[in-house]
């Protein structure tokens, strides 16, 4: 997979958690958010065990709540549309605080917050934890297509070059004394966008021929073989065994 890639949302540590192997905290997080997804949004409370199982995690793998809170603002769109709801769905109505809000409304936002934000938590912890390059490896080892992990895996690579291209370009430019300023200034950004996008289409191509000309055959190499045993299966899995009990509860309470 070639070297590894740090990235912003990953936090370099040593405990439990950051030790499992990437496919096991894979799957943890996959059932994890089918198990709240599947969860009835009238159960209020699971929602609240849910977040007390992340934060337990999050204790586990030494990730601070104001790391893990600012990360979770990459859900602000979503949040805006569920404040929304109330005010544009239909059926029996509720007075709030003065406002004429839909009962069904309501629901729905409850529902969309509760869950996204669980899954964008469990998500954030996924990536505070586990590096980049290990992510792919994981995916592979849980036979993903092998192209779609090629094409992950490109994409990172491609979209660090590319953003260093783009700062070298801005530097270059405000070295030459051009700041944008208005509208009249777009044609020199629209001539940048354009030398950026040959330029990585001319490197895509040195490094596609690069990689044929050392035998890629349109399959990467596994260097590193990841495998869990019984135990850390356990501890991974004992995430969403812990959410589904609270699920079944919620569905029989």
């Amino acid at each position: 997979m070639g070297a590894g890639h740090a990235h912003r949302l990953y936090r370099h540590g040593h405990s439990p958690v950051h030790g499992l192997p990437p496919h096991t905290k894979l799957a943890a997080v996959f059932a994890f958010v089918v198990v709240v997804v599947s969860t009835p949004r009238e159960a209020m409370w699971a929602f609240g065990v849910y977040a007390l199982l992340l934060a337990a995690v999050a204790y586990a793998a030494r990730v601070p709540a104001g790391f893990l809170l600012k990360r979770l603002l990459i859900e602000v769109p979503f949040v805006a549309f569920a404040v929304l709801m109330p005010f544009v769905a239909e059926g029996e109505r509720v007075e709030v605080l003065g406002l004429s809000l839909s009962v069904n409304g309501l629901w729905g936002a409850w529902n969309v917050l509760a869950k996204g934000t669980l899954g964008v938590a469990a998500s954030v912890l996924l990536a505070a934890t586990t590096e980049l390059r290990e992510l792919l490896l994981g995916l592979q080892r849980l036979k993903l297509p092998p192209l779609l992990v090629q094409i992950a895996s490109f994409m990172i690579r491609y979209g660090d070059v590319i953003t260093d291209e783009m700062r070298r370009m801005r530097i270059a430019r405000q070295s030459r004394g051009f700041e944008a300023k208005g509208v009249r200034h777009w044609g020199v950004l629209a001539k940048s966008a354009g030398a950026l996008f040959i330029r990585s289409y001319e490197r895509g191509e040195r490094v596609h021929l690069a990689m044929v000309s050392r035998g890629y055959a349109g399959s990467m190499p596994v260097i590193d073989e990841v495998t869990a045993s019984r135990a850390q299966w356990s501890y991974a899995l004992a995430l969403p065994c812990a959410a589904l009990v609270v699920c079944l509860l919620g569905w029989t309470a």
